[in-house]
This record gives structure tokens, sequence and C-alpha cells, in this order.
């Protein structure tokens, strides 16, 4: 069922950032009487062709079987339908072709434009209607619980991560400016605060590397530490079986004294596959319960936080809420840009960083949550629209260089030219896309 909702909530955002795209290439087409003769929803690409199409005026509108995209094909223009015999034609007057430079122009950075803009609408709204929620460091009574990735790094269970390099942190956030100063910024040092005290913890390059790699970037690097009082006993595990409630206060396993939910991790992963004894306070009754722990080293609890924490939320207001959707867009569309930049340098691995459709399907929540989909919508619209703006053939980057050359220079690249990079780019992505989701596959079957 996680995976359903999962697969539904990425189709979903997909359809609506597609189709928003191609409606930034259809209506300036329009505007300058220039002729679309389809609109498509995913790709109506052989052996399945349309599930659904419907031509209304000059233009068929339709839903392909394929969904890796979507397209609008305009007349007298070379892109990856290879139409050599539209283009050996004369050129009519409501052909691409046919028109000015500028105006085509116009029509290619349609797409791109519509994407950056629903960026900062849907990111407005989110921060006006929810707002950003997050637990104040002073809030945190027991300080965080760390991954592994950082508990080998240096950092210890407790800490409070008060600064990465140059920026100060005040509030906890999962390790998100952690990653991104470290990984964009070359940040190499972390001061937390533990025991009272503040300690400078050095980064290795290793440490920027591992936390570029897809597998970390989905986990949450930091969260609060609590006492392990039992907020959800989860269906098929180990724990249920035994009879642990919600409300129970875990307070050993085996012979070990346990008081916060990160030593009971650490406590169930050493006994995989093997008996235990789960010592719970329930009321004034101290119980043992037996188990088996499973195979993962997990028994299918997790803690309340909410008893121990104090949840603050921070929300735009009307006039406010489009600049502060402004620089949570640019400041997204920043990081990508220096990532992509690190990945060329050769300091992030692509082979960890990348992914495909698995990886972006990973990134929305397991439970149908509508503020967790839209920021997730915003994010991949800036993706997609910095994608697309990539200097390359059969994307909208790569018309937009020709014609600007042609703005420019008033020298047009002739038509066999186009059609020949537009070839490379196609097979270039067609590539890069069997690349990237091959590392999905390979990264769930063989680690």
């Amino acid at each position: 069922m996680d995976i359903l909702v999962r697969i539904g909530q990425l189709l979903l955002s997909l359809s609506i950032l597609i189709v928003l795209h191609e409606m930034g290439h259809f209506f300036p087409a329009r505007w300058f009487k220039t002729r679309v003769e389809k609109f498509y929803l995913f790709f109506d690409a052989p052996p399945f062709g349309s599930l659904f199409k419907r031509k209304k005026g000059e233009t068929e509108y339709g839903i392909g079987w394929l969904p890796l995209g979507g397209y609008v094909k305009i007349a007298g223009m070379v892109d990856e339908s290879f139409d050599r015999d539209q283009m050996e034609a004369a050129p009519q007057p409501d052909e691409f072709r046919s028109k000015k430079a500028w105006q085509r122009l116009i029509i290619m950075i349609g797409g791109v434009t519509v994407n950056f803009l629903l960026g900062i609408v849907i990111y407005a709204f989110v921060l006006a209607y929810w707002g950003d929620t997050y637990i104040s460091n002073s809030d945190l009574p027991y300080g965080t619980q760390m991954d592994s990735v950082l508990l080998r790094e240096g950092f210890r269970h407790g800490d409070v991560l008060v600064k990465v390099g140059n920026s100060s942190i005040d509030r906890l956030d999962n390790g998100v400016v952690l990653a991104r100063e470290v990984i964009l910024n070359n940040a190499r040092t972390a001061v937390v605060m533990r025991d009272g005290q503040q300690q400078t913890i050095n980064l290795s390059d290793a440490f920027a590397t591992k936390l570029a790699s897809s597998d970390v970037q989905k986990k949450l690097l930091m969260s609060p530490r609590v006492p392990l009082t039992v907020g959800l006993v989860r269906d098929g595990y180990p724990a249920k079986a035994a009879g642990i409630q919600v409300g129970d206060q875990v307070v050993g396993l085996n012979e070990q004294t346990i008081r916060f939910f990160d030593e009971f991790q650490v406590g169930a992963a050493a006994l995989k596959n093997q008996a235990a004894n789960v010592k719970v306070l329930r009321g004034k009754d101290t119980l043992s319960l037996p188990m088996t722990v499973n195979s993962d080293g997990k028994v299918g609890i997790s803690p309340d936080m909410a008893p121990y924490l104090k949840f603050q939320r921070e929300k735009a207001s009307i006039a406010g809420a489009i600049p502060a959707g402004w620089n949570k867009a640019t400041g997204f569309l920043s990081d990508q840009v220096k990532s992509f930049g690190q990945m060329f340098a050769g300091k992030v691995d692509p082979n960890e960083s990348l992914g495909g459709f698995i990886s972006i399907g990973k990134l929305f929540p397991s439970e149908w949550d509508w503020e967790a989909f839209w920021r997730m919508t915003a994010a991949l619209s800036i993706i997609l629209a910095f994608m697309n703006l990539l200097p390359i053939p059969a994307l909208d980057g790569g018309y937009v260089v020709f014609l600007i050359w042609e703005v420019i220079t008033g020298r047009r690249v002739s038509d066999r030219v186009m059609e020949r990079a537009v070839t490379v780019g196609f097979f270039l992505l067609l590539g890069l896309m069997v690349y990237v989701n091959g590392l999905d596959i390979w990264r769930g079957c063989f680690r």
C-alpha cells in the first residue's frame, strides 16, 4: 500500500508539472498564430499509443501510455518526432519556422518560465497556508539523535548542531543545512552543543561524498532525542505480537537499561533474529515481554515525541508569501546549480547522487500528506525548469542556444543541422534516462 501511495503522488505531481510546462509552450505558440498539432500528457509511443485522444480544432489532445514526460508537437519545428516530410515541404505561414526569432524564443522558454513561476507560487501558498513547522534548539531538552553517518564522523547522540561552516543554526532541520553546507559550500567544520559546552567537529571530504549519496539523502540525519515512550506499534512486527502497547515506557532490553530511543535501536540492531526481553513500564506495573527481533534488527515501535517537544509554526503573511516563495525557490535553484557543478568537478560521485523515478518516488511520504505533496511538487517544478534549460539539443535549453545565436548574429541554423543536433540530444537523453533508472534498479537489487 505504501508503494501505491507513493506512485499515486508521483504520477499526480508529474502530471501537473508536465501539463503546465507544455501549456507554457502551447499558449505562446497560439498567441503567435503557430499551429499546434498535438498536446500530450505522457508519450503515445508504440506499441500502445494513446490511452485517450480527442481532436479539437487543429490540435489533438491526448494521454499516452508511457509516463516519461509529455510534449506539444508544433508544426514546422524540428523535434524528436523527426517529421522529415513536413520539414521538406515549403514553409507555411502558421509554422514555427516561419515565425521571427524572438517569437520562437518566447515559445521555447515558455515551459521553463511556467515551471519556475509555478515553483514560486506553490512555495508561497505552502508558506502562507501551512507555514514552516520547527523546533527551536532551545526546545530540545535531550538534544538530537544522530544517524550512523554522523556518528562515524564524530557527532554524538545528544549533540545540538549550532553552526556549519559560516552558517549559524538556531532550529532543528533534520540535517538539511548540514548537508547543503558540506556538499555545496565545502564547509569542513561543525559546532555542536555537547554537555553544555561548544565542541568543534572537523569534517572529512569522504563525509561530504557520503552525504551526497542517494541513500543518505533519503534519511533524516538528525531527529529529536526523546525517552522511549511508545507512540506507534506496527502491525506484523515482533512488538505487536509480544503485546507492547502505545503509552508503554521502554526501560530495558535484556540486561541493558534503556532511556532513549537511539539506545534501543542500537541494542535491537545487535540482536537480529535473536530472542530478547523488553522491559516496559505500564502504569504502575513493570512487565518483561519476550520477543524475537526480526532480521532487520527491528521490533516495530516508534517513540511518542509530543510530550517532550515544543513545536512552533511560522506562517508567511499574505503580503510576504510571494517574497518568501521567491527566496525558497531561488535558494533551492541555487543549490541545484551548485550540486550540478560539484558533480562535474568530480567532488560528488554521480553513481551515488543521481537517481530516477524510483528515487524521486521515495521522496514522497508513504501516507498521503498534502503539505508534503505540494512541497515536493514545488521542488520538482524548479528541478524540471533547471533540467530543461540545460543546453542539450532536444531539451528546451538546446533550442534556446540556437535561437540566441540567431538573434545575436542574424544567421539561422539550418534545419539539417538542427535535425542532427536533436537526434544526438535525443539519444543522449534516452541514454541518461536508462542510466539513472538503472542505478535505481541496481541499488534496489544489489545493495
